[in-house]
C-alpha cells in the first residue's frame, strides 16, 4: 500500500494525475472516503490525464458519466444507489469489462459486486495538520496491477 499526504486540492488533483497516467483499458479504480475529501479533485486529475476535455463532476444523479478522451473514461458516483443490484440495471458490467477506464466514488457501497481486480483509493482528511490536509492511501490488487505500484511510485 502507498501513503501519500496531500497539501490542497491542488496537489489531491496532481495525485490523480500521476496514477491517470499508468491506468490502461479496462483498469478499475475504486475511491472510498468522507464527503469533501476529495474524490472528485483526484477522479479529475485521472480525467485530465486520460485527455478528457473540461472538468468532471460528480454523477450523483445520473450514476455514471461517460467521457471521450485517449480511453473511453466512466464516472461512476454511487452514492445514492440503494441497492448494488440497481447497478446491473444500468450495464455495470459492461462498463467494467469494457475498453475504458472506470473510476467510481464511493465504492464500498457496492463492494460486494466490484470486480476482485481493482485499485482501491482512499482519501481522509488530517484536519489536525489543517483543514486541507488529506492523507491518500492507494493499494493495487489482483494479478492484473503486478508491477503498478512500482510504475505509479516512479511517477511521484
Amino acid at each position: 500500500m502507498i501513503e501519500i499526504r496531500t497539501h490542497c486540492a491542488g496537489h489531491t488533483v496532481e495525485i490523480g494525475k500521476k496514477l491517470g497516467k499508468i491506468l490502461d483499458k479496462g483498469d478499475v479504480v475504486c475511491l472510498t472516503g468522507e464527503l469533501g475529501t476529495g474524490k472528485t479533485a483526484f477522479t479529475n486529475g485521472v480525467a485530465a490525464v486520460l485527455g478528457v476535455k473540461g472538468y468532471v463532476t460528480s454523477p450523483t444523479f445520473t450514476i455514471v458519466n461517460e467521457y471521450e478522451g485517449r480511453l473511453p473514461f466512466y464516472h461512476f458516483d454511487v452514492y445514492r444507489i440503494a441497492d448494488p443490484e440497481e447497478m446491473f440495471e444500468i450495464g455495470f458490467e459492461e462498463y467494467v469489462d469494457g475498453n475504458g477506464v472506470v473510476v467510481i466514488e464511493w465504492a464500498d457501497l457496492i463492494k460486494e459486486i466490484l470486480p476482485r481486480q481493482h485499485i482501491w483509493v482512499d482519501i481522509r482528511k488530517d484536519i489536525k495538520k489543517g483543514p486541507d490536509e488529506r492523507v491518500i492511501r492507494i493499494q493495487f490488487t489482483g494479478e492484473r496491477y503486478k508491477g503498478y505500484e512500482e510504475k505509479f511510485q516512479g511517477e511521484l
